[in-house]
């Protein structure tokens, strides 16, 4: 049930988006999440969908592992579109069910923001998945160096979190585990109503918490092993650095999407 969630993984390849700078596909990413919030029409919302589908295939990565990554969302996605259809009010009544009404703006209002949830995941999970967390750190830290003059420390804080985007799956992975354990104790998690199901989620919460502080300390103890101390005096084997074509794609998306809002769509 939970590790279908792509957030976190890398799906190794040696595509154009594999190969794009990690920092300008940060910045695409930012820029793709900041014009989805900004589209407000269906066809809006179909060119981003297209964008989307487009930078899946030439990054060669597997449509049913995109989809399997939807999975575990679809209540977070479904429980969005049901608060939308029973509570926005406005346009023609459709349906009337005693003291409630089911009315056209709260079912398009949803089923836009059912689809903004699908988008905004499938492309975030892009980022980790076309990105080794190595370089995910490196640009993290690049993106932070500005900010350390006035104290930021831009090296611990990329690493943290990077090491906490690629323990999710590790860590959703022990949650299946521990559920399985208990499942096969006559632990029951399926049946019921939701908040039995929430309830019966309740006893897994110690053991995951315990099992994180372990891997924590394991990865403590292995990084003081090989004499890690932080980010001062470090270098680099691969030093990162911003070519022509990965200035002209963010410029190119830029200014693609600035007139496809000006354009109102």
């Amino acid at each position: 049930m939970l590790k279908g969630i792509t957030i976190g993984q890398y799906y190794p390849g040696e595509s154009f988006m594999h190969n794009l700078e990690p920092r300008i596909k940060i910045g695409l990413i930012t820029a793709y999440i900041v014009f989805l919030f900004l589209a407000d029409t269906a066809w809006g919302y179909l060119l981003m969908m297209a964008l989307t589908l487009l930078v899946i295939l030439t990054a060669r990565l597997p449509l049913k592992l995109m989809l399997r990554g939807l999975k575990p969302l679809f209540f977070i996605i479904g429980f969005t579109l049901l608060l939308h259809i029973f509570f926005t009010k406005g346009g023609e009544v459709w349906v009337q069910l005693g003291r409630f009404t089911i009315e056209s703006n709260g079912v398009i209002t949803g089923l836009m923001m059912a689809w903004r949830l699908v988008l905004l995941v499938t492309t975030t999970s892009l980022l980790t998945l076309t990105t080794s967390p190595i370089a995910l750190t490196d640009a993290i830290e690049g993106l932070l160096n500005p900010l350390r003059p006035i104290g930021v420390p831009a090296h611990e804080l990329a690493m943290m979190m990077t090491i906490a985007l690629r323990f999710i799956p590790t860590l959703l992975e022990e949650a299946e585990k521990i559920m399985k354990a208990q499942m096969a104790r006559g632990a029951d998690f399926e049946s019921g109503s939701i908040l039995k199901r929430a309830k019966a989620m309740i006893p897994l919460l110690v053991p995951l918490f315990i099992s994180a502080f372990r891997r924590a300390d394991e990865l403590a103890l292995a990084m003081e092993a090989r004499c890690y101390r932080g980010g001062k005096g470090r270098t680099r084997m691969r030093v990162q650095v911003i070519r022509a074509k990965d200035w002209l794609t963010l410029g190119g998306f830029i200014a693609a999407m600035v007139v496809v809002i000006w354009l109102g769509l």
